[in-house]
């Protein structure tokens, strides 16, 4: 669990909860001439007070020497630290009560310097899939590139058939990393982390830890905590529900202090950092995440069940619709706290259906992205998914029929009145 070492954590002893130290935590007026909210330090350096300062920070920075107890890294240069960042990441980690976290200025520099902290050539990579469009094409094109292997399961395979794979395989004796997108992009298929977690030990390389990194972004900071359930390394593109106004593009890992040493010293030298401007929009975001996430689940549940109950509609995938009887059921329920905004669901027809519905949509917005303010609908066959062979996106269910759909902040009736005069154009 993070340590909540400023005083605004506590109240008469007691710990505050995430959503009232989003105001707060990390930060004092008295820093900024009494400035209620964190300025933007638009700088790239910082002035040392003396030469011995400058020489004591630099050691903590490249880890030459060990932090004294009470000694606090210094500020040195905007691409190492900055005081919006830093308190950025203290906020962040209230959230999945992890122990750090680094902010970077994208979702997929967050994913690539951090697979290539961990990774190197010989490697072997075991992932879920289907994945985020950008994650696929890294896993295929990029990584191969560096000789880093790559062996995937299909999210909602039962456990038993997910070890068969990795047992099977002979590269498994170089297995390096599990990652996980859970739930899935776009089918909302979720992947048990707890399990996973336990094959990272059971197929360890002997003497080498295998961390399990999960991609949280589709139930984000408050539905969803893997580090509770075993994960080593959270991933968010934060351009998503954490920023939540599609204004900001950015990313962010979180772990414990030992997980993410390397890659925040990678994140160091090659750049992927994210600026003061991002960092004060995203604490700007963090004051309203709960509301703005308590609101888009409560207004899916409403769009889903509209959707689940039309004639045009032939399937819908959405968390808050599973049964009991479901195998996918009992993951839900150890591992998710709500089933978040995200909805998909398949129209009767193809793709010139889906096309029609789409062109239709008047307050629901025809574009890609996910978790902002506003509602937003695509179609992930020929968008965010594009680059994945036709034969993979049949087997993951990624069909011509399938439109994503981000629920937004407005009121649920008039999202549902949306959807049904454009179901009307199919």
């Amino acid at each position: 669990m993070t340590e909540r070492k400023h005083p605004e954590g506590y109240l008469n002893g007691q710990p505050l909860h995430p959503e009232s130290l989003m105001m707060s935590y990390g930060y004092r007026p008295e820093w900024s001439e009494g400035a209620l909210k964190c300025p933007i330090f638009q700088t790239s350096t910082f002035v040392f007070k003396t030469a011995e300062e400058g020489k004591a920070f630099f050691e903590l920075a490249y880890g030459l020497r060990e932090q004294r107890p009470g000694e606090q890294i210094g500020l040195i240069y905007s691409r190492l630290n900055n005081p919006d960042l830093e308190i950025l990441e203290d906020r962040l980690c209230l959230w999945d009560e992890a122990e750090a976290a680094a902010v970077f200025e994208s979702g997929m520099a967050a994913i690539a310097t951090t697979l290539l902290a961990y990774l190197r050539p010989g490697d072997l990579l075991f992932h879920s899939e289907p994945l985020y469009g950008g994650t696929d094409y890294l896993f295929r094109h990029v990584l191969s590139a560096f000789g880093i292997h790559t062996l995937a399961f299909r999210a909602g395979m039962p456990n038993e058939q997910v070890e068969q794979i990795l047992a099977s395989s002979p590269l498994r004796d170089h297995l390096a990393m599990i990652y996980l997108e859970t739930p899935a992009n776009p089918t909302n298929a979720l992947v048990d982390i707890e399990f996973c977690a336990h094959l990272a030990k059971k197929y360890a390389p002997e003497g080498r830890k295998v961390p399990v990194a999960v991609d949280n972004t589709f139930l984000g900071p408050l539905w969803q905590h893997p580090l509770k359930h075993g994960a080593d390394l959270v991933l968010y593109s934060a351009t998503k529900y954490i920023g939540g106004h599609s204004d900001v593009i950015a990313g962010a890992c979180l772990g414990s202090r030992e997980m993410l040493t390397p890659v925040k010293m990678l994140r160091t030298f090659l750049g992927t950092m994210a600026g003061p401007w991002t960092g004060w929009l995203l604490l700007r975001s963090l004051e309203t995440l709960k509301l703005r996430m308590t609101c888009q689940m409560k207004n899916a549940r409403y769009v889903a069940d509209f959707l689940a109950d039309h004639p045009k509609v032939q399937r819908v995938y959405y968390l808050g619709h599973l049964s009991e009887e479901d195998p996918q059921y009992a993951i839900y329920r150890k591992q998710c706290l709500a089933p978040g905004g995200m909805i998909s669901f398949e129209i009767v027809g193809g793709e010139r259906e889906v096309f029609r519905f789409l062109n239709a949509l008047k307050l629901i917005k025809l574009a890609v992205s996910l978790g902002s303010t506003e509602s937003l609908a695509e179609h992930p066959a020929s968008m965010t998914h594009a680059d994945m062979c036709p034969e993979d996106r049949q087997a993951f269910g990624i069909t011509d029929s399938l439109i994503r759909l981000s629920v937004g902040v407005e009121h649920p009736e008039d999202l549902i009145l949306d959807l049904e005069q454009a179901l009307r154009a199919v």
